[in-house]
């Protein structure tokens, strides 16, 4: 059994346990949200000891130089002594606009005081005066005078109720980042790029598109937004005007069946219609946006279709899980 040190505390870390939840058992106040490593809020800095390789998994390189892990995904092999260490910058931003496209759906309009600095296509935190953060990704690109997420209200979500129901223009958050890989690198400017996400993973892929636009991808981009009904397709005008703008780039609508008059949409099973599509473009690039068990499916289910691993890029939406003492999350 190991021991975490903290501020000079030893705590014993049970076996099997997580350098996380040793330390919320012993009610140190780490901040943490889809503990499956994906949103890196729970990140920490080993001040004494290694952590294992699987905690500093898709981090960068400087980042593991310094000493930085998981939490959620460090199960330690040796003693530990760590302390709260931070990569990213932390700006404070004003909600300049809020649009609600379609239900329970808000699309956030924020300007930071300093720039970000990110690629089109990563994520950020969303940091609340009380210290509730969660992750969302930008649908902007680094030019856009103003940063705008994509926000779905989840049932009995913390931060998405707040965001929906009491947050106002003039209103100041934190934002913290940028993170994530899942972003357009200018390589093969000629290969196709198949991009597909279901409800607000629209975000990233909005942004990606936008930008392998602006960096002069002379290749295919065939963006593919899912959703259940119609309605739900909230971008569908701005997207079909995108299209119309860029001979390059198809936007493709998909539905599982057209419930209501309008332009012309795809029907069927999203996957089925997004493998297809790759199928159809051998030697593509492929970006996966949305709920985690879909994107962890599909990206699979790319690789079978014969995509090389490093031509697919993936970012997976994780809900918060609920905490011991109130079941709620978002």
């Amino acid at each position: 059994m190991a021991n975490i040190v903290w501020e000079g505390r030893a705590l014993p870390c049970a076996p099997g346990e997580t350098v996380l939840d040793c330390l919320l058992r012993a009610g140190v106040p780490v901040a943490s949200a889809c503990r499956t490593g994906a949103c890196q809020t729970c990140m920490l800095r080993a001040v004494r000891g290694r952590p294992p390789a699987a905690a500093q998994q898709g981090l960068r390189d400087t980042w593991i130089a310094r000493g930085l892990f998981l939490a959620c995904q460090c199960v330690p092999e040796e003693e530990l002594e760590v302390a709260r260490g931070d990569a990213l910058a932390w700006v404070r931003a004003v909600v300049r606009r809020i649009e609600r496209p379609a239900p329970g759906i808000a699309r956030l309009f924020l300007e930071c005081e300093t720039p970000l600095g990110h690629r089109a296509g990563q994520f950020i935190h969303l940091v609340r005066e009380d210290g509730l953060l969660r992750p969302y990704s930008l649908a902007s690109v680094p030019e856009d005078p103003l940063l705008e997420l994509h926000v779905k209200r989840l049932p009995g979500g913390a931060m998405s109720g707040f965001l929906h129901d009491a947050l106002r223009p003039g209103d100041a958050l934190t934002v913290r980042g940028p993170m994530g890989n899942c972003f357009y690198v200018k390589g093969r400017p000629d290969q196709a790029l198949v991009l597909g996400g279901t409800g607000t993973g629209l975000a990233p892929l909005l942004g990606i598109a936008r930008d392998a636009l602006a960096r002069g991808h002379r290749g295919p981009i065939v963006l593919h937004h899912g959703a259940s009904r119609r309605e739900r397709l909230y971008a569908d005008a701005a997207l079909r005007a995108l299209a119309a703008e860029h001979p390059t780039l198809s936007y493709v609508p998909c539905v599982p069946v057209d419930d209501a008059p309008g332009p012309p949409v795809v029907t069927g099973s999203f996957d089925d219609i997004l493998l297809e599509a790759v199928r159809a473009r051998r030697g593509c690039r492929v970006f996966l946006c949305g709920a985690s068990e879909r994107v962890l499916r599909l990206r699979k289910a790319v690789f079978l279709a014969g995509v090389s691993m490093r031509d697919i890029h993936a970012d997976a939406f994780f809900t918060a899980p609920p905490p011991a003492s109130a079941r709620g999350g978002g």
